[in-house]
């Protein structure tokens, strides 16, 4: 249990019959008149929902432990994920519900934060920008540079985004994990 007052960004309750909601932000408001409270932005682990709550301050909330550790992708089995926990070696099955938008951007070798409650896969987190190789993309028109136009791209995952035309097969680009932008090349 934690009072409103102790409120944190990431910080996970358990509210509403056991569903888990993570603290997007939260203010502390004492109006000029009547009593103090919490304003919060709450985002559902499970379904992604984002709601605004309001708590008295000083009330008592349940709190979730979420254990979160940095694991690294080793392949696929099947219809799961398996990732690795680097400090004790084990391996971990995630299934692609629980893995997500993720699934886009995982290449073997790469590290992603597994967050778990009691034994429970909530969900995976990458960060917010990964280097991939582009597989295939047409070449860019002679003249339509000058446009600014974008084409479509497949990454080395199989996930297609959006790039600029002068971005060819083979090149090495940054892309946003969270919206699928292109953010630009990668220097080898």
């Amino acid at each position: 249990m934690a009072s409103t007052n102790d409120l944190k960004n990431g910080m996970v309750l358990k509210l509403d019959g056991g569903q888990l909601w993570s603290v997007v932000e939260f203010q502390h408001v004492k109006p000029g008149k009547g009593p103090a409270f919490v304003r919060t932005k709450l985002k559902n682990v499970l379904s992604g929902k984002v709601v605004d709550k309001t708590f008295n301050a000083g009330v008592k909330v349940e709190t979730a432990t979420v254990d979160k550790r940095d694991m690294q992708f080793s392949y696929m089995d099947g219809d799961y994920f398996v990732f690795m926990d680097m400090e004790t070696y084990d391996q971990l099955h995630v299934d692609r519900k629980s893995v997500g938008d993720a699934a886009n951007f995982l290449i073997e070798g790469f590290t992603a934060t597994v967050a778990q409650h009691e034994g429970e896969v909530l969900f995976v987190e990458l960060p917010a920008a990964v280097e991939l190789v582009i597989q295939e993309t047409e070449p860019g028109v002679q003249g339509d540079r000058s446009t600014g136009g974008t084409k479509p791209a497949t990454l080395e995952t199989g996930h297609q985004i959006q790039v600029p035309l002068f971005i060819t097969t083979g090149e090495k680009i940054k892309v946003d994990t969270r919206s699928s932008d292109y953010l630009g090349r990668v220097n080898s």
